[in-house]
């Protein structure tokens, strides 16, 4: 099938241009200012709109299998592609942990059946799965996935002959969640004792403070620095960390790359007193300071791109009360849901004049499909997979429990009206989204990679 989308102002590699865009089976087949296509097309005019690459999201937590009380990959992926994401790279820590090659091929196959959007998957690590992390097909799995400290769930590699082995061996990308046990444990143990279960929210960026947070990412670069590993280091959260990264050399060539995530550019501590355990994650969101400069080094290109961490649980699971009617801080889990809404935030950036658009495609869309290699994904170009996104930037919209698609029907955006709304949504070239209705006749594709 094929389709024109019309007089759109494209956002792709650092410029905006007016052209049209000619998709045929599934890839986009020519950008010129007016095209003239012989026999029947479908048009969509995007006069007035945007149109940016389809934003690549390597970071979230769609909770399939083992989980699916808080989310499916079918769900999430239909909040993806509603706001723009039109490809993910989902995490391990489901039931049963994605620690062997089969389980994680267990995890593409229902994705094949019922995601919207293109997908990946990395492999978990542990202290004994060496053997699974080396048979990885560098072509056709995203990375393998490190949690350096424990976070929600049980996975961690903590033994140091193991995490040596990892990063020696492993034939890809190595993925890591930066925090160190031990110092949090101890911070634990001393709020424990004066508040019992009921610690209040706003000390969770003091029990997982930013000690903790930069020992474990220069534990890390040091591990990648000394075995020539390809690391990429998740949800950087402090202004301490940003030491660690370069922008002197091209991201192509980059063995070490960070990214940060949504929730620490837009939320800080202040926010605790709001929002309380429905902005509770891990690393935490810390105080106004690092959300700063955690921007600015995303604008001057030390922090590579923007994630989600989307990571959702039941409204019952984060209102758990201890006896006398506060939440328990230990039963309340980490992590909020906010792909639906992550291009929309970056947006509402732009009209608050700190991103440029031509920033957002490169840091959402451009930079993750570089680093980890995505085959012909993530730029606007002839012979390119169409995964694309028309966003008006003069359509307010509001975030209510109505218009979200997560199963755990909450986020802590609700009320919030953004500037702008996505309106529609091309994976592989298909329309499978157009404002507020899906079509889900076909799903999304197994990302591969050049590598």
């Amino acid at each position: 099938m094929r389709r024109v989308i019309r007089n759109a102002a494209i956002v792709n590699e650092g410029m905006i241009s007016h052209s049209d865009v000619l998709i045929n089976n599934g890839r986009i087949e020519k950008i010129a200012p007016q095209i003239s296509v012989p026999g029947y097309a479908e048009e969509l005019n995007a006069e007035g709109q945007y149109l940016f690459p389809g934003v690549i999201d390597d970071q979230v937590h769609f909770r399939e299998p083992g989980l699916t009380h808080k989310a499916t990959i079918y769900s999430e992926s239909k909040a993806a592609v509603a706001g723009g994401t039109t490809s993910f790279m989902e995490m391990p820590n489901t039931i049963p942990p994605a620690l062997t090659n089969e389980l994680l091929e267990q995890k593409f196959r229902i994705a094949q059946i019922t995601s919207l959007a293109n997908f990946s998957f990395f492999l978990g690590t542990s202290n004994d799965n060496l053997e699974e992390i080396k048979r990885v097909d560098k072509r056709n799995v995203c990375g393998v996935k490190i949690f350096m400290g424990s976070s929600t769930g049980q996975l961690v590699v903590d033994n140091e002959k193991s995490l040596e082995g990892i990063f020696r061996e492993s034939p890809v990308l190595i993925a890591t969640h930066c925090e160190t046990d031990p110092l949090i444990k101890r911070n634990e143990s001393t709020m424990r004792a004066r508040y019992g279960e009921a610690i209040p929210m706003e000390l969770h960026p003091v029990i997982r403070n930013e000690e903790q947070c930069f020992a474990s990412s220069r534990k890390a670069v040091e591990l990648a620095t000394r075995h020539g590993a390809r690391l990429h280091i998740l949800h950087v959260s402090t202004a301490e960390e940003i030491a660690l990264f370069t922008n002197q050399i091209p991201l192509s060539e980059k063995r070490i790359t960070a990214e940060v995530c949504v929730h620490h550019l837009w939320f800080d501590s202040n926010d605790y007193q709001k929002f309380g355990s429905l902005i509770k994650c891990n690393p935490a969101i810390k105080d106004a300071r690092h959300k700063k400069q955690l921007l600015a080094a995303l604008l001057d290109d030390r922090i590579d791109f923007i994630a989600t961490d989307h990571a959702p649980h039941t409204w019952e699971e984060k209102n758990t009360f201890t006896a006398n009617g506060k939440i328990n801080y230990f039963k309340c889990p980490s992590g909020l849901p906010l792909i639906q809404h992550s291009l929309n935030m970056l947006l509402q950036f732009y009209h608050q004049k700190k991103i440029t658009l031509e920033k957002i495609a490169e840091k959402m869309c451009h930079a993750p499909a570089v680093a980890f290699h995505i085959k012909e994904r993530g730029f606007i170009r002839e012979g390119y997979y169409a995964d694309l996104v028309l966003v008006d930037l003069n359509k307010p919209c509001t975030v209510s429990k109505e218009n979200l698609f997560y199963k755990c029907g909450w986020s802590p955006l609700e009320g919030i009206t953004f500037n702008s709304s996505v309106t529609h949504t091309l994976v592989n070239g298909r329309l499978v989204y157009a404002n507020g209705v899906f079509d889900e006749s076909v799903n999304g594709m197994r990302l591969a990679f050049d590598r």
